[in-house]
């Protein structure tokens, strides 16, 4: 006796299309994790490079009196700024780490991608010092080593921050949406055609 099984094709196109954005998601998820890691592990390398080399010496030129190396101690944001709020800058660097995570779940979009790993890579470098330097757990201060002339000294977390947020701007100003959907009425325009 032969038994028939009948299955439904509501049923049958349901794993198709989950696995089909499970696909479509890899690879956006694999561009922020290595833009994370690279950002990270690049900001965590030269901070130990900086600190072992420059803390406590001249500043080494770069480019005459424009760009120096030397390394500053930052209990403020980027570029030196809110000194007195260092935990709260803690709190908003773990916040956005969890925001990039809840993020990451709708993710197609690899310029997205890219700039929400240069955030999570730079939130991540900066809260690590935050976290394990002195004086104390929550309250560390972040090793800044680039200054430039007349503008700030700052770290590659604090840049890679400051291009993923440009990048995020962009894609905004774009229309274009975490999922990579660009709405109808930009499809086709350029960000400089007149409106």
């Amino acid at each position: 006796m032969e038994r028939i099984i009948t299955t439904d094709n509501a049923s049958q196109s349901q794993p198709e299309t989950a696995t089909r954005a499970v696909g479509k998601r890899t690879p956006a998820l694999t561009a922020l994790l290595t833009a994370a890691v690279l950002t990270y592990a690049l900001d965590l390398g030269s901070k130990l490079m900086a600190v072992s080399r420059l803390e406590g010496q001249e500043p080494v030129a770069i480019a005459g009196h424009v760009l120096t190396l030397q390394v500053f101690r930052n209990s403020g944001a980027a570029f030196s700024s809110g000194q007195a709020f260092t935990a709260v800058f803690t709190a908003i660097a773990i916040a956005v780490v969890v925001a990039i995570t809840r993020a990451a779940r709708r993710l197609q979009s690899l310029p997205w991608a890219v700039a929400l790993g240069l955030l999570l890579g730079g939130a991540l470098g900066n809260l690590t010092d935050r976290i394990f330097r002195a004086p104390a757990v929550f309250r560390g201060h972040v090793v800044d080593f680039i200054s430039v002339e007349h503008f700030a000294v700052f770290n590659l977390a604090d840049s890679a921050i400051v291009c993923g947020g440009a990048l995020m701007v962009l894609m905004s100003i774009r229309g274009t949406s975490l999922d990579g959907s660009v709405p109808q009425d930009r499809q086709g325009r350029s960000i400089l055609s007149p409106r």
